[in-house]
């Protein structure tokens, strides 16, 4: 048993220490962004998809197709435009003549049908094609003429929007955003890090990037991933923290002032899969109170709703969410 446990362990000691390597492959070409990398990287491990927000020219193209570089997997980026179809993501049926000259349908497949997928600013299509996500974002499978298409392992969904020109924009209904892990916000980089940017992205190209693991390292961490220990305290003040999110059971003033709705079942959820993908990342087989601290934000952001007090005062959904932390008592 004991050499058992020590097979595991090593197993885990060099699959998190591959991690380590992958981020070194991706800081090749991306300058700074520590905690996005980190939160793209915790969603994969609990085998989430990612919604980031963020201006124009942050990096997150790059940043993504520079995992997938890293990964040794298939990469597909689809633009989102206000003309895009769900047949142009799932793919559509065409007429196949073969040499006897029968005809029939055949299924090509559309982008989705990759890795990791990026949908580059997903609210700039319409909710018709929004929703051609949802059945693979859930199941894992396309259905097309009544036949189901398994999606290759591991599959993850990237998907972005830009906090400006909202106009003729399509705002991802709550249904939908719900189905994302985690919610990530880019912001700008810091001074030494813009002029280490502008030093990179002018001179020589940088170094290619070299693959460092592989798709089955990556389905192997996500299932160590689901063993990592959490103990009932924990899980207690995370249902804790959902809980106190809603207008109708809540003691928390932010609450009631500025939400509409509170966080759904989901959420939690999220939040002990990212923590548990959190702390395996930092090589640890066991969530700490600071693994959810760090996971809070960008699994609940995204599924609270601000009424309009909240909007007229400019109060955010992280303020509040920072007001549930200190009242459940976690840290």
């Amino acid at each position: 048993m004991n050499e058992e446990l020590k097979k595991i362990e090593k197993e885990v000691s060099d699959l998190t220490g591959k991690l380590t390597e992958l981020k070194q492959e991706i800081h090749k070409v991306i300058v700074g962004q520590e905690e996005v990398l980190d939160q793209l990287i915790v969603a994969m491990l609990a085998s989430g998809h990612i919604l980031v927000e963020g201006m124009p020219g942050l990096a997150k193209t790059l940043m993504i197709k520079s995992v997938s570089q890293a990964l040794s997997l298939k990469f597909k980026r689809i633009q989102f435009t206000p003309d895009l179809m769900p047949t142009d993501i799932l793919g559509t049926e065409v007429i196949e003549e073969d040499e006897h000259g029968h005809k029939k349908f055949k299924y090509n497949k559309g982008p989705i049908f990759s890795n990791i997928v990026l949908a580059d600013e997903i609210n700039r299509t319409p909710p018709k094609t929004q929703a051609a996500l949802l059945e693979v974002m859930q199941e894992y499978s396309v259905t097309y003429g009544g036949t189901e298409y398994a999606m290759d392992r591991p599959f993850f969904i990237l998907a972005t929007q830009n906090p400006v020109e909202q106009s003729g924009t399509f705002p991802l209904p709550e249904a939908q955003t719900d189905r994302f892990l985690l919610y990530v916000l880019i912001g700008y980089p810091t001074e030494t890090e813009e002029t280490q940017i502008l030093k990179q992205t002018t001179g020589k190209r940088p170094e290619a990037i070299k693959p460092v693991m592989t798709g089955d390292d990556l389905i192997k961490l996500q299932q160590y991933t689901r063993e990592v220990h959490i103990e009932d305290e924990l899980i207690e003040k995370v249902s804790k923290i959902v809980r106190l999110s809603r207008p109708e059971s809540t003691s928390v003033e932010a609450v009631m002032n500025y939400i509409d709705f509170g966080a759904g079942p989901r959420a939690g959820q999220a939040i002990i899969l990212s923590a548990k993908a959190h702390a395996l990342m930092n090589g640890r087989l066991a969530v700490t109170p600071k693994d959810i601290t760090s996971v809070v934000y960008p699994a609940m952001r995204h599924r609270m709703i601000l009424n309009f007090r909240a909007e007229s005062e400019g109060v955010s959904t992280d303020q509040v969410i920072s007001e549930l932390i200190n009242a459940s008592k976690i840290i």
